[in-house]
């Protein structure tokens, strides 16, 4: 699976950006996405994760929950991470991963596919 990260850019704080998750290669239709991030000096941490049915089967970090939402369209192999209310602290190259086998867990090491990550910058 080939996942294409884009979506980032430059944002000013309270504002709203939304970063999509393509999938080529491979239907991901059947695993379930995560997202992560990376703030340079700062190891990769968990933001949100859908499972390969969608839906109500989200799961997102504290830090995040109530501004970010996670989607997914199978129909066109994407995944969505919806940011609201953008915080300076939310800079990061955002990565979206693919889990094979489990339902969107919060541990990088467990998900098989890494897009290339896109930036997100939010200015204060």
């Amino acid at each position: 699976v080939q996942l294409q990260a884009s979506g980032g850019g430059l944002v000013q704080a309270g504002g709203s950006l939304r970063v999509s998750c393509a999938a080529s290669g491979r239907t991901f239709t059947g695993y379930a996405v995560g997202w992560f991030r990376q703030a340079p000096g700062k190891e990769r941490e968990f933001v949100a994760a859908i499972s390969w049915s969608g839906g109500s089967h989200t799961y997102y970090a504290d830090s995040v929950k109530g501004r970010f939402t996670i989607s997914r369209d199978n129909a066109k192999n994407t995944v969505y991470l919806q940011m609201n209310s953008l915080k300076p602290e939310d800079t990061a190259v955002y990565y979206c991963g693919v889990q094979v086998t489990g339902w969107g867990t919060s541990a990088s090491y467990e998900y098989d596919y890494w897009g290339q990550g896109t930036q997100v910058t939010v200015s204060s």
